[in-house]
């Protein structure tokens, strides 16, 4: 009698319907689909690049570029500093240097607006001198106040020793 019991209960599969299953999935997907927002690449700046066009006569407002150079030593500390060919000790220098340059005016005409800063850095200078020498020409407090001043700053392309 064991035996019946047990074939008896195999014989009886229950059966499961699967469409209701299936239907919320498609509601899910459905869902997904309309609730998706499409994000702007990552890297995607807004760069206004210069048209090409003929060579314009040189503008007497324009300001030759301030061209800082920093030299890195075996250890990728900063060996050297120096800015427009004249040696700089260390970057509040530099600040000062920039500061007699273009001043603290911060109109739109300014002399710090036309200004434009190079960096040249050598490859193997650790990446926090570069980030202090941005900040030296890129302003500076004065009695609490943020003062502006260089904000055009280009780099060389690196050169690998």
């Amino acid at each position: 009698m064991a035996r019946r019991a047990s074939k008896s209960k195999l014989a009886d599969k229950i059966e499961i319907n699967m469409t209701p299953m299936i239907d919320v999935v498609f509601q899910l997907m459905s869902f997904f689909m309309c609730t998706l927002k499409i994000v702007t690449p990552e890297g995607d700046f807004d760069i206004r690049m210069p048209l090409a066009a003929a060579a314009a006569a040189p503008d007497d407002q324009q300001v030759p570029p301030v061209r800082v150079k920093l030299s890195a030593g075996p250890d990728g500390a900063l060996a050297s500093m120096t800015m427009n060919g004249s040696t700089v000790t260390d970057f509040d220098e530099l600040r000062k240097k920039v500061v007699d340059l273009v001043g603290t005016d911060t109109g739109p005409n300014s002399l710090a607006e036309k200004t434009e800063v190079e960096l040249d850095c050598d490859y193997a200078l650790k990446y926090s001198n570069v980030v202090k020498a941005i900040s030296a020409v890129s302003g500076t407090t004065q009695n609490g106040q943020i003062i502006e001043l260089i904000k055009k700053i280009k780099f060389t392309p690196p050169k690998k020793p």
